[in-house]
């Protein structure tokens, strides 16, 4: 299934993987928010934890057809996201994600936080005021 990817920590635009993983392969990349899911700090980069009420911000990124497949993978690589592998740091799962621009819901890939890894930033894990890691201090 190709669907967009939601981005919300060191994938955004001006972030440092957004050169290395996305620069000339996007066809599109609009801003979004990702409804009942809270932003926590990582080191050196931030999870998206699903929580009723929360609200995390970020890019609606689609990627150029003929580079879909590839950045798929290599995006996987990067969030250390294997299908079944407990050892996982997060899940690709399918949302719906609110474009900014229109307020139109579409669905897209998030990469949340894993559940060993989310169970552990909810007990003792620093929330992201606001849910936008370029706003964190």
């Amino acid at each position: 299934m190709t669907l967009p990817f939601f981005v919300y920590g060191t994938l955004r635009p001006g972030e440092v993987n957004h050169g290395l993983f996305l620069r000339g392969r996007t066809r599109s990349e609009e801003p979004g928010r990702l409804a009942d899911a809270v932003l926590y700090a990582g080191p050196g980069y931030p999870y998206a934890v699903e929580e009723p009420g929360g609200v995390v911000c970020g890019e609606l990124v689609t990627a150029l057809p003929e580079a879909y497949e590839e950045l798929l993978a290599e995006l996987d690589r990067l969030e250390e996201y294997a299908p079944g592998d407990p050892r996982s740091l997060y899940e690709r799962v399918e949302r719906k994600v609110v474009r900014a621009a229109d307020g139109v819901a579409v669905r897209a890939w998030v990469y949340v936080a894993a559940p060993a890894v989310a169970t552990r930033l909810r007990a003792r894990g620093r929330a992201i005021e606001g849910g936008d890691w370029r706003a964190r201090t």
